[in-house]
């Protein structure tokens, strides 16, 4: 069962450290195996050039991985990243990113997903990651 817009954002607020939080991510879908979520533009995420740095890609890939599988589950259990593995393609600059999360394989204890992040308004991913999870509770 598809977590709602709310309690996928509830999630969000109620799991998350400060730092992760501060990004800004909101949730735009949440399904049945995905999550699209959206990492808005900010000054202070970017890095020397203008782009927005690995890091929050990263942490914003990690973040919709929890998600997807939450949403999966039909609600959040503790699960903790065992792998993640990123590879940029492309600055974004002065564009919001939305990075859309797909479950591969769900498991008793084990999630595998995919993630596309790409640029608010352009059809080619700025980059790419994949994470397995081990699923706690």
């Amino acid at each position: 069962m598809a977590l709602t817009l709310a309690a996928a954002d509830k999630i969000l607020s109620d799991n998350f450290a400060p730092w992760v939080l501060a990004l800004g991510l909101t949730v735009e879908e949440a399904g049945d195996r995905h999550a699209v979520l959206r990492l808005p533009w900010a000054g202070e995420l970017a890095r020397e050039g203008g782009g927005i740095s690995g890091q929050a890609l990263m942490a914003a890939a990690d973040t919709a991985t929890v998600i997807a599988v939450s949403s999966a589950r039909g609600g959040f259990v503790p699960m903790t990243t065992v792998q993640q593995s990123t590879s940029f393609q492309r600055a974004v600059v002065g564009a919001d990113v939305l990075l859309d999360a797909r479950i591969t394989k769900l498991g008793k204890r084990m999630a595998f997903t995919d993630i596309t992040m790409t640029a608010e308004g352009e059809t080619d991913p700025a980059a790419r990651a994949s994470t397995v999870y081990a699923l706690l509770g």
